[in-house]
């Protein structure tokens, strides 16, 4: 059995070119900013136990490539999955649309309920 032991959001944007893709990597590297993993050292559990689950929110979810999302994970077992979400901003003054992506990433352990005490 896991538990979710983290959950961290993050959002990046394209002004420019409408790039899906980069707007969720640069989501993903902002939830990772925000994210220090002392667990693993303080509990003595190897990052390899854990599964690691990033869904990522944009207008055209086709246009995201999972596997590619996935290596910027730097620990854990990590799959991707993208949703229709974030947003699409229409700039009139130069035709630009604007790509707001959204991050989720959530780091699952196995319990560890077996290791602790109650004094």
């Amino acid at each position: 059995m896991e538990k979710r032991m983290i959950i961290e959001m993050g959002m990046g944007n394209n002004l420019h070119r409408q790039d899906y893709q980069k707007a969720a990597e640069r989501a993903i590297n902002d939830a990772l900013r925000h994210a220090t993993l002392s667990l693993f050292s303080a509990l003595d559990i190897p990052s390899a136990e854990m599964r690691v689950q990033v869904t990522i929110g944009v207008q055209k979810p086709e246009r995201i490539d999972p596997e590619a999302l996935a290596k910027l994970l730097p620990r854990g077992r990590a799959t991707v999955r993208a949703v229709f979400g974030g947003q699409d901003v229409f700039n009139p003054g130069n035709g630009e649309t604007h790509v707001i992506a959204t991050a989720a990433i959530e780091a699952f352990l196995p319990a560890q309920d077996h290791k602790w005490r109650h004094a």
